[in-house]
């Protein structure tokens, strides 16, 4: 059978579908009222878990909704509407809150959901089309939707009100993000496996930093041959520089093996008893345990050094990041 050639297509129409859920998410937020504070304290509140729960398509933007909320700081799990009912309500525990999404707020796995969703005291959040449906009535807190119209050709297919949901449901799992003062830093923690994530991740947070292992460090009034063996007997590991402190502990500079040969070859054969203050680099390029680890590869590539020493915010040293940390992290490509 010889298939048809298509009519050319209008791509105005296109924009045009593009336009009505632009206009319908901008009705939505007009929308927001008192319910959706309440729904935010709900959540920012939650003891357990966030549990989105939906069919069909609504089941999917739930998905995404849980995703986004776990992704910012909020625990949370998706939970299946027919699922519910054969064995996996047993992922609901009573600190739980159900988000459950259904723009009828009326089918039957949504109704059924309900009712046993109320038996095991989960408080709920609906997020809905009908203010007047069994899931707005039974609910705790309802997000309207309000009055949708589909942008499918027919009428029909969710399109515009899927929009909707996943917009509200940015809307509570960024608010809350913003109430959690979440950073950038613990975003990282949740993508560490992500291109963004590792551009976020601290030094803190990078594979072999570790606050609590013991650092080569010295006085910066003790001689080169003290200071080396003091660095030897109290690392943990061999590591390419000393740290030198002042008398308040704090860094005044660092003993590089470039330092050492130029020393040799100013001091000789009394290299040992010399100062290290003498020979040492001094105001050496630092980084903060806060910053994050892509300056410290800039730091890296500019000076063309190998290891950075970390200090506190009194200039304290708290540890040494080596170049080899922040390739592991595959930050550059």
């Amino acid at each position: 059978m010889t298939k048809k050639n298509p009519e050319p297509f209008d791509i105005s129409q296109a924009r045009d579908i593009i336009c009505r859920e632009s206009q319908a998410l901008g009705q939505l937020a007009d929308l927001l009222d008192q319910s959706f504070i309440d729904a935010l304290q709900m959540i920012y509140q939650c003891r357990g878990a966030v549990v989105l729960t939906g069919i069909g398509k609504a089941g999917i933007i739930g998905q995404k909704i849980s995703g986004t909320l776990a992704s910012t700081g909020t625990p949370s799990h998706f939970l299946h509407a027919a699922e519910a009912i054969h064995g996996d309500l047993g992922r609901l525990r009573s600190e739980d809150i159900a988000v459950v999404l259904s723009y009828s707020g009326s089918s039957e796995e949504i109704v059924r959901l309900i009712a046993l969703l109320k038996k095991q005291a989960v408080p709920m959040i609906a997020i809905t089309g009908d203010k007047q449906s069994p899931l707005a009535k039974h609910s705790d807190v309802t997000l309207w939707l309000g009055n949708i119209e589909e942008v499918c050709p027919l009428g029909i297919a969710p399109s515009t009100s899927t929009t909707c949901m996943l917009a509200m449901g940015d809307a509570l799992a960024l608010s809350v993000m913003q109430m959690r003062n979440f950073q950038p830093e613990d975003y990282a923690r949740y993508h560490p496996g992500g291109a963004l994530g590792r551009q976020l991740i601290t030094v803190e947070q990078a594979a072999l930093f570790n606050r609590d292992k013991k650092l080569p460090i010295a006085s910066q009034n003790c001689t080169v041959q003290q200071a080396l063996q003091k660095a030897e007997s109290e690392a943990a590991l061999r590591h390419g520089c000393i740290l030198l402190t002042d008398a308040n502990d704090k860094l005044s500079g660092i003993l590089t093996d470039g330092d050492l040969r130029r020393g040799l070859e100013s001091q000789g054969a009394q290299l040992h008893s010399t100062a290290v203050s003498k020979i040492m680099t001094r105001n050496p390029k630092t980084v903060r345990p806060d910053t994050l680890a892509s300056e410290a590869m800039a730091i890296f590539h500019k000076n063309r050094i190998d290891e950075i020493p970390v200090v506190d915010h009194n200039h304290k040293p708290v540890g040494l990041i080596d170049v080899q940390d922040v390739v592991a992290l595959k930050i550059v490509q």
